[in-house]
Order: C-alpha cells, then structure tokens, then sequence
C-alpha cells in the first residue's frame, strides 16, 4: 500500500520527475496551442531555447522552462486575474430618490486563460421601503362586470394595504378585451360592432385589444375616478387577448410611467384562458409579435390586428429588460393552466382569485411578499465558452451548492452568491461583457471577461524568415510554421527527401500501423494527417480530440473537453462522457429537501427509493408517510438490523443514508427531529439532517429508551391486598344483604299481624282451672 501511495505522489504531485505532464504530452507546436492545453502551461518563444540536440519541450509548466533556461522575457504564461472595478455599500433603506445599491459589487474585470477559473461573491440584499410601481391590469370582457364594480370600490383600500410595506406607491390601470377581428369579435349584426351586446338587449362597450387608462401616479382618487369610468365589453370566443396587453403595459415603459428606481408590479386579473403566439393566424395575422410600444395618441394598442400574440419566450425577456413581476390573479376554474405559465416566465406568481375579485387585495399583497421572500439570479449574455456555477448562502449562513435562488428572506436580510467564471474555450472575440442580477431588480452586476487565449510574440510573426531554412516558413514565437511540403525544427528537411529507413522512427512498436494510420512518415517524423472532425496529435498521432464518449450525439456530452481518447469534464460535471451533473438544485423540493427525502440525487436527477414516490423531486406520493416514517425504516435495518428491509433484503438499495450514533441529539438548523416505539416497546430518537452536499445523514441515539421491568414484591403485595381488600368488601356485601332481606321479613310479619282479627267465643275444649262439685249430703247445716 505504501509502495502505490508513493507512485501515485510521483506522478500525480511531481508530474516532472519523469520528464513527462500534460503540458509536455500533447506535442503542441505552437504558442497559442500551449496556452489552450492547461491553465498551469506556459511557453518558451526564446530563439535558442532547445536547440543543439535537447529535447526540452517549448511547452511546460513555468518553473521547468525557467529551470531549462527560458528568461522571463521570452516567457509567455499569461495568468487569470479578477479585479473589482465597483464595490458600493448595499442601502440599508430607500430614502426619497436617492440611489438604492440592492447589489454588490457592481463592476468586476475577469482576466481568464483556457480552462481557468475565478471564485467571486455576490451580495443581494431586500431594501426596506423600496418603491412600489404597481399596475392593475384587468380583463373587461363581460364576464367581469362583477369583479369591475367591486373594484370602483377598493381603490383605496389597495393603496391602503401596499402602504403597509412600502411609503412610496404609485398605482395605475390598464384594460383589455381581444383583438378586434372575427372570429374573436361579433360582426354580425353590424350593431353588434358597437354595441357586443346587442343581442342581449343590453349596452357594452365597442371591443378592444388593450387600452392604457390611467399611468402609475400616487393620487389614489385618480385610480378610482378612472377606474369608475370603465364599462365591460363582450367578446365572441372563450379566450382573451391577455398576452397582448401584458406585452404592451410592459415595453410601453414611458407612456406607463414605471420608474427605474422602483419594483414593478403588473396584476393581470381574468376568469378566462388567453390566447398564445399563432393563434392569430385564425384571423390571418401571421406577422410574429415585435415586442415594440404600439400605443396610439388615445393610449390604444393600434396593431391588434396585426401583429400575432407573443410567445412565452418572448414576454419572458421582455419582462426581464424592464425588471417587471407579473402576479396572475386567475379564478379557480383556470388557474392550473396559468400555473403552467408560471413555471414557464420566471417571476412570476399566480394566486386564486374570487369569481368577484373580492379577495384581490389580500391576493397582491401575498403574492408580492412572496416576491420580496426570494432572490434569483438570472444571467444575461454569457458566452458559451464561459461556465457559471455557483453555490448560495441563504439565511442562517447555511450554504447551498449548485443553488443561484435562496427563498424564505425577509425585508432588509442580505444573502450571498459564490460564483465560479470557468473558461471551456476561446471565443472568436477578445473581450466579452455579461450581466448577472436579481430577477425583477434593476440592480446588476457587469462582469466584462478579457479571454487570454493568444500570446504577445504572436504579433511579431516574421513571414519568409532566413531563419525557417531560407524563407521555408514563418518564424512565429521562437519556432518555424513550416510551409507546406517541408518539415523539421528549421523546416530543413523536403518531403521530397524521404528515405524509407526513416520510417522506423514512426511506428510506436511492431506490427502497428505507421503514425497509427492517420499520417504520414516525413523525414523520420509523423505528420498527422488533418482532420474534419478535429485536431489530431501525438509523436505517433495516438492522440485527437474527437473520439471520446458521447452523450445524445454530443461529444463529452457539450460539458467537457475530449483529450487524447478521454474526457476531461468542466466544473460542475462527472462521468466518463461528462453527463453527470454534481448540481444538485434541481433535485430540491419546494420544501428545501433534498428529493422531498424520498430518494437520492444522482446526475441531478432525483431517484425515487420510496415505494409509491414519482415526481422531478419525488414530490409526490400519495401513498407515501412522512420523513419521520420514512427514515424510521432505514433506522431500524441499518443501525438495529432488523424490520422490513432486512426480511425482503432492499436495505442497501433504498437506505443511502450516514448512519452516526451519538449520545445526544445535538441543534442544527433544518435538521428534523423523530422518534418512535419498536416492537419491544421502547422509544427511539434521532434525527435526519442534509448537508451541503445533499448527503442524508440520521444520528441516532446509541440505546433506545425502554420502560423499567415491574417490582415483583409490589405486585405481590398489591395482589394480596387486593383479594383481602374484595373479601372484605364481599363479606360487607353479604352482610349488607342479609340485613335488609331479614328487615324486609320482619316489617312484613308485623304488617301481617296488624291486619289478622282473632274470633272470641269460647272454646268447647277449653276447662277453666275452677271446678265446682255439689255435696248431696249437705243440707245447709
């Protein structure tokens, strides 16, 4: 083991000590070449550097060309550099007109070489009392009459509530219908134009597509004197030309008066479904949407019928120039679909309206906390060559890798960014400028990129030079670009001095093709034959940089560079053809866990472990309990080795998770807390936390709290107590019985004696105790 240890140390850490690193491994012949191959390889454009037999290469890491003799001056090893040209402190609050910096910094100047990367941070902070510009945008088609007259009344009400979190409010009103061409309008009668309700035998409003009523002002009885003015109108079909007023109420910056130093608001209220770009060409308008102002002199949308609704794409970047929110305030019956176009325009939120808008106040008000609760960064012309990657600080300090939004922010919180600027490429022009900002904020950053792709010495090529063998080549940085037929260090040698002995110089080992099959032997050395599809190299032409794994047709999967047969994969990407992604931002649910706890990220896809889970986060799962429940299982197979995961043998594959026994369950934010009871009765705690990585990891308390075992000598005693105790109570019962049966007896004979009447005559056998005998010889004397 320590032998291997100390091979990978050599080759790895001492890419020298055999002569040989990536630099010096590519066989590159040219300056700008050598720059491209790795940012830690510089170029020798010394004139004698090399000459006289050495086979020190041009190309190398800086310190060996130094150490072979190179001076500094001939020495072309541009480095990246990053400088902050704007750093303004961030507002604490907005105060009047004053400038508000919700961002820092605001200017960064990136020098970068092919394959290098700089780090930098962005701060995004939510000012408090940041102006409010908010325009209601309302749907007047005849089945929002009701909702309008409500709206006469709660002008104030609204300004009232929006005050709560911003002193500075201006408000404004905009109407729309559909665009004034059949079969979206009635033409038939001709009264019907007029009067869209004349069939009904009521009176409407002639049809229009979008009207600017009233610009943002802060006079909130403007808004309600205009707004009272309004009269429905009545359209032929289902949908609304919605999509057409929210692009002219968001590019019509001037004539609705959005100011720069302000949040932007845009309330589109409807109960119906809108038309989307090309449906126009049922009326024949097939000229796509501009994305212009087209508001006349009387503040009408005057190309209605001519140009088609725009596109999704279309409003979403228009939205972002003008740092617009759009809040759908929709009735249950189609808000799924405007949900669907949320999800589609970023920015946007949706919220279920009453079928008479009665609830529209709370709705704005809850739909712009929820704005002012999350920061997104959006990125506005990168190059393609240049890749971004970033990891968020959110609140708390928690930092989350692969993330550019944080959420859950209140007014005045501060979060932060890291971004990484990696160059994959060289883009064909020099300098580049692109802006990274806070979706709906005005603030930004302008990063301007420098690529580093060239050399100085480049510039004082000498073409036909004497010292390319007599004008045979151009002499450009320290070497001859020999013309073609002529080949060698000093372009001395002729194709046409070919000697077949030379040949042995150009096959890498017996029975091998000569320069692998793709060049040709010149002069004992391999000229690879040039290719289509790429660049081939290599002293045998082993090497080119096309065929490499691919992904979907593309090569290294578009992440990632192809280097001699291998793919070298950019930041923020893995795999052998580079299709792995290590983001794992997309893998989190709306709730902040990772795949909804219910499976891992893999290649920034969610893999669902939960019986019964699907999704794109594994969000939903009707049949599925919830975390708790969900890591009890894993629990109880990975750390006790028992339950369901073990009977079936599914542990390994559904449990990923770091199982760590402590003593204590100790604090740590987002960490859920559970417990339950085992089969054997006792409780048991622990809790399932997220790193940064999005790595699940349980600790789990050591032992489960069981209860204590009985006291034998109190239940004995308490057993014995008890049988006494119901004797007793048995015997006081008896008792208890016996009395009241034994009085019941004797009140009864005693009623019974009460009532007997006993007869009084004599009885003829009854002798009284006195008897009386006459004496016949008595004679009275």
């Amino acid at each position: 083991m320590g032998t291997f240890f100390l091979l990978f140390l050599i080759f790895s850490v001492i890419p020298n000590a055999f002569g040989s690193n990536i630099c010096t491994s590519r066989g590159v012949t040219t300056c700008q070449q050598c720059l491209v191959v790795h940012p830690t390889c510089a170029w020798c454009s010394q004139e004698e550097f090399g000459r006289g037999g050495s086979s020190v290469s041009r190309c190398d890491q800086r310190q060996a060309l130094v150490d072979a003799g190179c001076s500094e001056d001939a020495l072309e090893f541009p480095s990246s550099k990053l400088s902050i040209q704007k750093d303004d402190p961030l507002s604490n609050k907005a105060l009047g007109t004053a400038d508000v910096t919700q961002i820092k910094p605001q200017k960064i100047h990136l020098t970068l070489r092919p394959g290098d990367a700089k780090r930098f941070t962005v701060s995004v902070k939510q000012v408090e009392d940041y102006p409010v510009d908010l325009y209601y945008l309302m749907d007047l088609s005849y089945s929002m009459k009701d909702d309008l007259a409500l709206l006469r009344t709660l002008g104030t009400e609204l300004a009232e509530t929006m005050r709560r979190t911003t002193s500075n409010l201006r408000m404004g009103f905009g109407a729309f219908v559909d665009k004034t061409a059949s079969p979206y309008m009635y033409t038939y009668p001709p009264e019907a134009v007029q009067n869209p309700c004349y069939g009904m035998g009521l009176t409407c409003k002639a049809q229009f597509g979008f009207k600017h009523v009233l610009s943002l002002t802060e006079v909130v009885t403007r808004f309600n004197e205009e707004v009272g003015k309004q009269e429905v109108s009545r359209n032929r079909d289902a949908p609304e030309g919605g999509f057409d007023a929210i692009m002219q109420a968001v590019v019509c910056k001037d004539k609705i008066g959005w100011r720069p130093d302000a949040s932007h608001l845009l309330v589109y209220t409807t109960d119906a479904k809108t038309h989307i770009a090309l449906d126009g060409r049922i009326a024949g308008i097939v000229q796509p949407n501009d994305g212009k102002c087209h508001l006349d002199d009387d503040n009408v949308y005057n190309e209605t019928n001519v140009l088609d609704y725009p596109s999704l794409g279309l409003i979403t970047e228009k939205m972002s120039e003008n740092n617009i929110n759009l809040i759908f305030a929709v009735t249950s019956y189609v808000v799924q679909l405007y949900k669907e176009y949320s999800q589609l325009i970023p920015g946007t939120t949706v919220g279920v309206l009453a079928r008479d808008s009665r609830n529209v106040i709370e709705l704005i008000e809850e739909a712009y906390a929820k704005i002012r609760s999350k920061v997104e960064l959006e990125l506005l012309g990168v190059p393609e060559e240049l890749n971004l990657s970033f990891n968020a600080t959110c609140v708390g300090g928690e930092v989350i890798r692969g993330l550019k939004s944080c959420s859950g922010l209140k007014i005045g919180d501060t979060v932060s960014f890291s971004v990484e600027a990696q160059l994959r490429g060289c883009p064909k022009e020099k300098t580049r400028t692109f802006t990274i900002k806070p979706r709906g904020f005005k603030d930004s950053l302008k990063v301007t990129v420098d690529f580093a792709c060239g050399c100085d010495c480049e510039a004082t090529a000498e073409n036909n030079s004497s010292l390319c063998s007599n004008g045979n080549g151009t002499y450009e940085c320290g070497v001859c670009q020999c013309y073609q037929g002529r080949l060698g260090p000093r372009c001395e040698c002729s194709v046409e001095d070919y000697s077949p002995s030379d040949d042995a110089n150009c096959i890498p080992k017996p029975d091998s093709p000569m320069c692998s099959g793709r060049g040709n032997c010149l002069c004992g050395q391999c000229s690879c034959h040039t290719s289509e599809f790429g660049q081939v190299w290599g002293k045998y032409c082993e090497c080119d940089d096309f065929n490499c794994l691919r992904f979907k047709g593309a090569l290294c999967s578009s992440h990632g560079k192809c280097d001699c047969g291998f793919c070298r994969c950019d930041a923020g990407w893995k795999g052998d053809n580079c299709n792995c992604s290590t983001q794992i931002d997309s893998c989190m649910s709306n709730i902040g866990m990772l795949c909804s706890g219910r499976g891992y990220c893999e290649c920034g896809v969610c893999q669902c472990t939960q019986p019964g889970a699907y999704g794109t986060t594994c969000d939903k799962c009707p049949t599925c309990p919830d975390s708790c429940t969900i890591k009890q299982a894993c629990v109880e197979c990975q750390h006790f080795k028992r339950g369901q995961y073990i009977k079936d043998n599914s542990c390994n594959r559904i449990c990923r998770d770091e199982i760590i026994v402590v003593e204590n369950l100790g604090e740590k934010q987002n960490a859920v807390n559970c417990s339950y009871k085992d089969e054997n009765d006792c409780v048991e705690h622990f809790q399932y936390y997220e790193d940064e990585s999005g790595k699940s990891i349980l600790y789990v308390i050591k032992e489960p709290v069981c209860p204590e075992g009985p006291d034998i000598l109190v239940v004995l005693m308490a057993v014995a107590g008890a049988i006494l105790l119901l004797g007793l109570v048995g015997l006081l019962i008896w008792k208890l019985l016996v009395t009241i049966h034994d009085r019941r007896e004797y009140a009864k004979f005693e009623e019974e004696r009460a009532k007997a009447k006993w007869d009084t005559a004599n009885n003829p056998l009854y002798k009284g105790a006195t008897s009386t005998f006459t004496n016949v010889a008595y004679r009275g004397n």
